[in-house]
């Protein structure tokens, strides 16, 4: 796998063995260095010294075990964890009974919290079992000061708890809890309620060879009123796009031929820069990159989507033809009251416009039954909007009081029973819409970039196309990871399942 990485700010593509090489010359009797990454770098290469030493001490490989909860901005995240682990000497393994064992977790509803706690629970007998073992939590929910004094209080089998701002130091943090004797016996808690620091160029491993995130933006500026997001994961911070692209055509040279942009609202990415890029142009340069076949992004926030974007869209010939649209509710009553700040009308009008310019475009969103002073009037005008839509798919979730939002000390909290009769309504609804969409498509052909062989049935390949629609056929192992045409025989509501031609 080739890494990006800066040192003495020269910019290099290494493979592992250069990077190996480079670790080897970092002297450990001189302190390590002020700057990142390369602070970093000095950790990892401790852990380097410690791992060997205690693997040839237990005769046998460390295992690193990384779980992630939520979305795709944590999922990266995991896999720079993943990268930065695998650096330090640790082999991965889906097995949680591993020498270090980290949760990513997700705070956007309650339920997030509550896996996460359960899961803490069951590592009990673990941690007496191997007192060695590290256990670590990160992410968005470890940014709340009342869960990390929970975990503190009921879960002491915890041993470094980290957030979303400083996930690039967990080569250092992981290094004074193994080798500082004083933070051996006590949980190692660093977090920051926020900053402007982006750092670069630290090691990553991609689940996919083929395909990967890449990080746009990080934070968010929206404060939608039911929304915890922007309270733990800051405002937003743009990365440079020199670096985006550098690290694109890095990617490229390793052989990925799919990127997926990531950031909380990518449609307001490069507002805050010293040289304000829009995200149109931003897409403009990634669509020059020699060797990249496919451009995806997500998410995006209706307010900030401009005609500009859609004009790149439909004259680009690597974006995909799929855009995931966040609606939340189809009363504009309720959608001043979220602080979404655009009406129905306006939503229909991006949908208009999204349509002609891009005629075969899927469209996905999300949707919230039950927020507070919603009624009946309100719910069916998200129903009349969702069936004027007509989405490829939908995720409809059950409003989720989080603490410290707006939205938590309204008044007119919608009763479970009745949040759950119109959530069990309107997935009936999309499920229908969603089907009626996907049988149109039976007997079309389209280029699929195979991802991986079927899990149920290892004769069949399962790929994805354009529009992120799933298709499940028969072929070669050695054809993942390229593009094939295949024609959609059978539709299945959410896949299909199709043949070669």
């Amino acid at each position: 796998m080739r890494i990006k990485m800066e040192i003495a700010g020269k910019k290099d593509v290494m493979n592992r063995k250069e990077i190996e090489k480079r670790l080897e010359k970092i002297d450990l009797t001189l302190p390590p260095p002020e700057t990142e990454p390369e602070r970093q770098y000095y950790f990892i290469r401790l852990l380097q010294d410690w791992a060997e030493k205690k693997k040839k001490e237990l005769g046998r490989p460390l295992y690193a075990n990384i779980t992630t909860f939520g979305c795709q901005m944590n999922a990266r995240d995991s896999e720079k964890i993943l990268g930065i682990m695998q650096m330090a000497g640790f082999e991965e393994t889906e097995s949680e009974e591993a020498d270090f064992l980290l949760y990513n977790t997700c705070t956007v509803r309650e339920n997030a919290n509550l896996k996460v706690y359960g899961r803490l629970g069951q590592l009990k007998k673990q941690k007496e079992k191997n007192p060695d073992m590290v256990i670590a939590l990160c992410g968005c929910m470890m940014q709340e000061k009342e869960v990390v004094e929970k975990i503190g209080k009921s879960y002491r089998n915890v041993d470094i708890i980290f957030g979303t701002h400083n996930i690039f130091k967990l080569a250092e943090l992981l290094s004074i809890k193994l080798l500082d004797q004083r933070a051996k016996q006590k949980m190692l808690i660093d977090i920051w309620d926020g900053t402007e620091e982006i750092v670069e160029d630290l090691p990553n491993e991609r689940k996919y060879s083929f395909k990967g995130g890449v990080n746009i933006m990080f934070g968010c500026n929206n404060f939608c009123s039911y929304c915890i997001v922007p309270y733990v994961r800051g405002r937003e911070r743009s990365r440079e796009p020199e670096d985006i692209i550098a690290e694109i055509k890095c990617m490229v040279q390793d052989g990925v031929k799919e990127v997926m942009l990531l950031g909380q609202n990518v449609n307001s990415y490069g507002k805050n820069l010293k040289n304000p890029v829009t995200f149109a142009e931003l897409l403009r340069r990634a669509e020059e990159i020699e060797g990249l076949e496919r451009i995806r992004f997500m998410t995006s926030h209706p307010k900030d989507l401009s005609d500009e974007l859609i004009q790149v869209m439909a004259d680009s010939k690597k974006i995909c033809h799929h855009m995931h649209l966040p609606l939340q509710s189809g009363s504009s009553r309720l959608l001043k009251v979220m602080n979404r700040r655009y009406t129905k009308e306006d939503y229909l009008l991006l949908v208009e416009k999204l349509r002609k310019a891009v005629p075969d475009i899927a469209l996905t969103t999300d949707i919230i039954v039950g927020f507070p002073g919603e009624t009946e009037e309100d719910f069916e005008e998200t129903l009349d909007l969702v069936r004027t839509v007509g989405y490829d798919n939908a995720f409809t979730f059950l409003y989720s009081k989080r603490t410290g939002t707006p939205a938590a000390s309204m008044e007119g909290q919608v009763l479970p029973e009745v949040a759950k009769e119109r959530f069990d309504r309107l997935l009936t609804e999309v499920q229908q819409i969603s089907a009626q969409k996907a049988a149109k498509r039976t007997g079309t052909v389209h280029t699929i970039l195979v991802e991986e062989v079927n899990q149920q049935d290892s004769s069949l390949l399962t790929g994805r196309g354009s529009q992120n629609f799933l298709v499940h056929f028969p072929g070669d192992k050695a054809q993942v990871g390229t593009f094939v045409n295949v024609r959609l025989e059978e539709s299945k509501g959410f896949y299909y399942l199709g043949k070669q031609v």
